[in-house]
C-alpha cells in the first residue's frame, strides 16, 4: 500500500466565495499558482535568451545543477535530455554522471515469457551522440563537477518552440492546476471539458496548454488511485494527530494556568473542531480587542481542515495573536462554534468590529453571533479576486474597469455609489454576473460609503494584511503533524507579545504646540500618523460658516471639501470624513478647525486609551513579568520622558514633580535596600541610568 505523504501540506483556499465548481480565485504574488501557459513560455525564454553552450571543462556546483542547465540548454535548442548511466567509488560515491539526447542509443527489444518478441512499437530513439558527460572532482575540500565530454551533434531533426514544448520531459502539470484539474473532476467534469476549461480560464487558445489531454488523463486517474488507497490512512492520521494535539492542549493547560482550548466531537466521538488561545492574547484583548482581525485563507490539505486566526493591532501598530482554530468545514454551524469560542475566551468580550475575508458562510454567522458588531471586508480582500473574476470578461477594457472599480471603493456618498455602480454594470455589459450579484449583495462591507466611521484602529491597510502574511508563512513552514503546527503557533504567538517597541525620541516637525503636547502622550505609532495630519493640515483653508460650522478646502484641489461641526461648550468637533471614527487619530480638517482656535492642547477625548504610551506600558506590566535585563530601564526612561514633558509646561508643575519624584524615588531606594542582597540569580548589570 502507498504511504501517504509526511507533510502537513497548508494551502490558501482556491474555492470562489460564489460557490460555484466551476470558479476559483488566483492570489497576486502566489509563484506557484503560474497564471498563463504563453507567459510561462516567455520566461522560459528570457531566462534562457543568454545561456552559453556547454563546453568541456565547464564547471558545475553540482550534478543536479548540471543537469538543469543541460535541460534548459536542450529547451532552447529543440530537444530533450535524460540521465543515462552513474559511477560509483567508495571514497567519492557518485563520481561520474553521463546526460543524453533523449532519441540516444537504441530501444531494447523485449520478449514475453515464452520467448516470443513483442508487438513492436515505433521507438524515438535512434542513436544519437548529443551528449555531455561530467565527472566529479575535489578542489580544496570542495566537490565541483566538471564537463569532460560534450556532443551537440544530432542525427534527427530538432523541434521548433511550439513542438519542443510537448516533449514528455516538459510536459509539467503545475500544482494550481493540479488543484483545479481535481476539483472539477471531484465536481463531474470529463476530461476534455476540464482541459477546455482550463485554457478558457488561461486565456489561451485550444493545445496551447503545457500539457496534453491525455497527461490530464493520467494524473487524474493516477491521483484516484492514490487516494483510494491512502483514504484509510489519512483518516487514520488525521484522527491520531487531532488526539495529539488535544494532549498538548492539556499539557499546555498545565504549564500555563491561562491557557485555554475547547473542541468538539461528531456522533462518532472523534473530535471536529479545535480552538485555542494563550494568557498573553487574552489580557492583550481586554485592551486592543475593539477590532479583530478573523482570518480563514488558509485549510489543510493532509487533514481537510480549515485553520482560522484571530489577530489584533496594540498601540504601537503591531499585530497581536487572539487566538487560532481548526474546523472540519466551512459551514454557518462551524464558524458559529469559532465565533462563540472565541468570545467565551476573551471572557465575553464581543469585538466593536470584526474583519474577515469575503465569504457568505462567515458573514452569516457573524450576523447571528456578533448582532452589535461591525462586519467589514478590507479593500485588499476584494481587490486580488477582481482580476479572476473579470479580467477574460471586460478583456482588453480591463484597465479601465479596474480604475472605475478603485475609485467606487472610495466614493464615500452611498447614493453616488449606487450610481456608479449601475453605470458601470452598464458601461461593461455586466448583466446577470454571479460575481457582480455577490460583491453588490455585501457592499456594507466593503464599499467605503457604507463602511466610513466604523472603528478599524488601521487595520484595514495594506501594511497590516502584509504583517498578517509574515505571520502565517512563519507557521506554514513545512510542519510534519498538527502537534508541531501548534507548537509553531505558540512559538509565534510568544514572540508577538515578547517584542518590545524601541524607545527612540520623536523628533518634532512643525512649531505647533498641539504637536509637542501629543508627543509626550502617544506612541511613536500614534504620534506619527497625527503628525503627519498636521503637517497636511497646514495645506488647508477654513472658513468660518454662520452656524459656528467650517467648510475646509485644500489651497490647490477645489473639490474634496470638508465639513467640520464645531460644539464649543462641549469641545466636540466632528468631521465628515470621519476618519477620528475610523482610526482614533484627529484628521487634518478637524486639525486645521483646532489650529485656528488656537488650541495648545488638544482635549483629553481625542487622546485614545488604546494609542496611549501608558496603555502599552500597563500591557507589558501585565503580559511580561520576565522582562529581560536591561527592558526594565527602557520602560522607566519612556515614563520619565513623558513626565518631564508634562511637568515641564508650568512653573507649578515642575515644582510638583521635582518634590513627589524625590519623595518617591527616596522610598523606593531604601525599600529596594532592605531587600536581601542576592537571590541566586544571575543579573546583568551591563545596563543602567549612567550608561
Amino acid at each position: 500500500m502507498t504511504s501517504i505523504p509526511s507533510k502537513n501540506l497548508w494551502i490558501r483556499r482556491q474555492q470562489c466565495p460564489c460557490g460555484d465548481w466551476k470558479c476559483y480565485i488566483t492570489y497576486e504574488g502566489d509563484s506557484d499558482e503560474g497564471s498563463r501557459a504563453e507567459e510561462l513560455v516567455k520566461a522560459e525564454k528570457a531566462s534562457s535568451g543568454a545561456m552559453i553552450t556547454p563546453y568541456v571543462g565547464m564547471v558545475f556546483k553540482s550534478d543536479d545543477e548540471a543537469f538543469e542547465y543541460y535541460g534548459n540548454f536542450a529547451r532552447k535548442n529543440g530537444f530533450s535530455v535524460r540521465k543515462e548511466r552513474s559511477r560509483v567509488s567508495p571514497q567519492l560515491g557518485i563520481y561520474k554522471r553521463d546526460f543524453v539526447c533523449y532519441r540516444s542509443g537504441f530501444a531494447p527489444v523485449k520478449r514475453k515469457a515464452n520467448g516470443e518478441q513483442h508487438r513492436d512499437r515505433k521507438s524515438v530513439r535512434c542513436g544519437c551522440d548529443a551528449k555531455m558527460y561530467l565527472s566529479k572532482e575535489v578542489v580544496e575540500g570542495v566537490s565541483q563537477w566538471f564537463v569532460v565530454q560534450f556532443s551537440n551533434i544530432h542525427n534527427h531533426e530538432l523541434l521548433e518552440d511550439d513542438q519542443v514544448r510537448l516533449l514528455p520531459a516538459y510536459r509539467k502539470i503545475h500544482e494550481a492546476d493540479q488543484e483545479r484539474i481535481l476539483l472539477l473532476s471531484k465536481a463531474g467534469f470529463p476530461i476534455h471539458r476540464i482541459v477546455k476549461m482550463l485554457e478558457l480560464e488561461k486565456g489561451i487558445q485550444g493545445g496551447q496548454l503545457p500539457y496534453l489531454e491525455r497527461d490530464v488523463r493520467n494524473f487524474v486517474q493516477n491521483r484516484k488511485k492514490v487516494v483510494q488507497e491512502n483514504e484509510a490512512l489519512l483518516s487514520e492520521k488525521r484522527e491520531n494527530d487531532l488526539s495529539e494535539l488535544l494532549e498538548a492542549c492539556k499539557a499546555m493547560k498545565e504549564v500555563d494556568v491561562d491557557f485555554v482550548y475547547d473542541f468538539t466531537v461528531d456522533e462518532n466521538d472523534k473530535v471536529e473542531n479545535v480552538a485555542w488561545s494563550y494568557g498573553d492574547s487574552v489580557n492583550a484583548n481586554a485592551m486592543f480587542g475593539d477590532v479583530v482581525y478573523f482570518d480563514t485563507t488558509y485549510r489543510s490539505i493532509t487533514y481537510g481542515l480549515l485553520f482560522g486566526v484571530w489577530f489584533g493591532i496594540d498601540s504601537c501598530g503591531r499585530t497581536i495573536f487572539f487566538g487560532s482554530v481548526l474546523l472540519q468545514d466551512e459551514t454557518p454551524q462551524s464558524f458559529s462554534w469559532a465565533l462563540q469560542t472565541f468570545v467565551r475566551f476573551m471572557n465575553g468580550r464581543c469585538p466593536q468590529t470584526i474583519l474577515t475575508d469575503l465569504d457568505p458562510g462567515l458573514k452569516d454567522a457573524i450576523r447571528s453571533e456578533y448582532p452589535g458588531t461591525k462586519h467589514v471586508i478590507p479593500p485588499w480582500n476584494i481587490l486580488y479576486k477582481v482580476p479572476s473574476w473579470f479580467s477574460l470578461h471586460v478583456g482588453p477594457r480591463y484597465a479601465e474597469f479596474k480604475s472605475m472599480f478603485d475609485a467606487l471603493i472610495q466614493i464615500e456618498n452611498t447614493e453616488e455609489f449606487e450610481l456608479q455602480w449601475r453605470d458601470m454594470i452598464s458601461v461593461f455589459g455586466f448583466g446577470s454576473d454571479k460575481h457582480i450579484g455577490l460583491l453588490y449583495s455585501v457592499r456594507a462591507s466593503w464599499a467605503q460609503s457604507y463602511v466610513r466611521g466604523y472603528f478599524l484602529a488601521r487595520m484595514s491597510t495594506i501594511a497590516y494584511s502584509k504583517s498578517i502574511d509574515a505571520f502565517l508563512k512563519g507557521i506554514f513552514a513545512a510542519q510534519t503533524c498538527l502537534r508541531s503546527f501548534f507548537e509553531q503557533i505558540g512559538i509565534s504567538a510568544n514572540i508577538q507579545h515578547q517584542a518590545h517597541q524601541e524607545t527612540h525620541y520623536m523628533h518634532l516637525k512643525t512649531c505647533i504646540p498641539v504637536e509637542e503636547h501629543a508627543r509626550s502622550i502617544l506612541t511613536p505609532f500614534a504620534f506619527n500618523a497625527l503628525q503627519q495630519e498636521l503637517l497636511l493640515a497646514m495645506q488647508y483653508a477654513a472658513s468660518d460658516m454662520a452656524n459656528g460650522s467650517y467648510i475646509v478646502r485644500h489651497f490647490k484641489s477645489m473639490d474634496g471639501e470638508r465639513l467640520v461641526i464645531w460644539l464649543a461648550e462641549d469641545e466636540q468637533i466632528h468631521c465628515s470624513c470621519k476618519e477620528f471614527e475610523s482610526s482614533g487619530i484627529l484628521c487634518r480638517h478637524a486639525l486645521r478647525v483646532f489650529i485656528l482656535k488656537n488650541y495648545f492642547q488638544l482635549p483629553d477625548k481625542y487622546y485614545l486609551s488604546r494609542w496611549r504610551r501608558e496603555c502599552t506600558l500597563l500591557i507589558d506590566d501585565d503580559h511580561n513579568n520576565q522582562i529581560t535585563d536591561g527592558e526594565w530601564f527602557q520602560e522607566y526612561q519612556s515614563l520619565a520622558e513623558t513626565l518631564f514633558s508634562e511637568s515641564s509646561i508650568t512653573k507649578e508643575r515642575s515644582d510638583y514633580a521635582r518634590s513627589e519624584l524625590t519623595k518617591e524615588l527616596t522610598r523606593i531606594l531604601n525599600e529596594v535596600r532592605n531587600l536581601p542582597d542576592t537571590d541566586g540569580v544571575l543579573m546583568n548589570m551591563t545596563v543602567s541610568p549612567t550608561s
